[in-house]
This record gives C-alpha cells, sequence and structure tokens, in this order.
C-alpha cells in the first residue's frame, strides 16, 4: 500500500495521516498556532521553499483546514487562517510538542510553554473520560473495531500472505 492510499481506508488514523502527516504541514500548522499566518512568515520560520510551502498551503487549503484572507489589495496578499477544522488539530499538535520536550533533551529548559489564560498557570493537555472526567491513558480503554474495519484487516492480512 502506498502513501497515497491511506484516506481509503477505513481507520481514522490513516486518514488523518493523509491529510496532515506530512513533516511540513505539521510545521505549517505549529505556526498558524502560534499566530504566525503570513506566508513569508511561515517561510522564514520553518526554512521550507516558497515552492513547497504553497503546495502544502493549497493541500491545507483544499481539506478545509486553512482559509486564505487578503491582507493587501495591492499587491495582493494573503495570510492564513485555520478554520474550525483546524482548530480541531490543535491536541494532536501539543502531544506533538509534550513529546518532544519529555523525549528529547532541552538544557535550557523547554523551548515553549503555555499558559492557561483563566489561572495563569503553564499547563499541560490531559486525555480525559467524556462522560466520567477522569483522565485516561492507553491503559485505561478498550478498542471497538468497526464490522468494516474488521473485514478490511483481514483482507490485508490474507493479501499480505
Amino acid at each position: 500500500m502506498s502513501i497515497a492510499n491511506l484516506d481509503s481506508l477505513t481507520c481514522s488514523i490513516a486518514r488523518t495521516v493523509a491529510t496532515v502527516g506530512d513533516p511540513w504541514s505539521l510545521m505549517i500548522l505549529k505556526e498558524l498556532f502560534l499566530k504566525n499566518c503570513r506566508f513569508g512568515g511561515i517561510q522564514a520560520m520553518i526554512g521550507i521553499s516558497p515552492h513547497l510551502l504553497s503546495v502544502r498551503m493549497r493541500t491545507l487549503e483544499s481539506a478545509g483546514i486553512v482559509c486564505r484572507h487578503t491582507y493587501l489589495e495591492r499587491p495582493k496578499r494573503y495570510e492564513y487562517r485555520l478554520t474550525e477544522k483546524g482548530i480541531d488539530l490543535w491536541p494532536l499538535i501539543i502531544t506533538l510538542k509534550e513529546w518532544g520536550e519529555r523525549w528529547h533533551e532541552w538544557p535550557s529548559g523547554a523551548p515553549l510553554q503555555l499558559r492557561h489564560k483563566s489561572c495563569g498557570h503553564e499547563m499541560q493537555l490531559k486525555l480525559a473520560c467524556s462522560c466520567c472526567g477522569d483522565v485516561v491513558g492507553p491503559r485505561d480503554v478498550t478498542s471497538e473495531m468497526s464490522g468494516e474495519m474488521v473485514v478490511q484487516r483481514q483482507a490485508m492480512a490474507i493479501a499480505q500472505n
């Protein structure tokens, strides 16, 4: 199976990776969450070529994750804003940030802290059950595959043998 076929799988993770899983897209999203919304600013901060940035921005725009807004008419210039669909990727970006802080060395401390506006304290993302509010981790949940996903996984296993 090729990367191009990920969005055809009956798997929410595969389809998400197909949409935003390449490193440049994740770095662009990080910059947008940091309020760096202009093409030149994004390019300067992540070191991507203008052509590749254009391609990635078009992909994110066609996926409905970002939208362009004109900020200058002559010459025509745009800034990019996250849509609601894009804003919903915030936990993904924060989880990657926190993983990087935990598993890489930072002699001068973590490069970015998040402060909760309401209380002013530094915060970390926590996954909690939407019903009872308990914090949950991978050992606290069970997985149940849809019938379609079970059939697809069986077919892929047969194809590999």
